[in-house]
């Protein structure tokens, strides 16, 4: 097989904008949170997943695509519980 039949076989590929990027990031936060409430974890949202996987890379350059994709699939649910008790308790005002 040729290289131009071989590239002829292969489906067109559209690059995705920033907006359609951030789009398919949350629809994939949505599905995991999804997930978790499936698991029991009911107060679950997007907005957790998000703030979960995106604070492994506070200080940081922006990680690829293919590894925010990642560690969101493989988000456990007591890694996302042991962030949000951490986030709790800092937030919480000291007696």
């Amino acid at each position: 097989m040729t290289e131009e039949t071989r590239s002829e076989q292969l489906p067109a590929h559209e690059e995705m904008t920033g907006d359609e990027l951030t789009e398919a990031v949350i629809e994939l936060c949505r599905f995991k949170a999804e997930e978790l409430r499936y698991l029991g974890y009911q107060r679950t949202t997007w907005e957790d997943v998000w703030q979960c996987v995106n604070a492994k890379y506070a200080g940081r350059q922006d990680p690829p695509l293919h590894r925010i994709v990642n560690d969101v699939l493989t988000l456990r649910a007591d890694g996302l519980m042991n962030y949000l008790t951490i986030a709790a308790l800092k937030e919480a005002p000291l007696s």
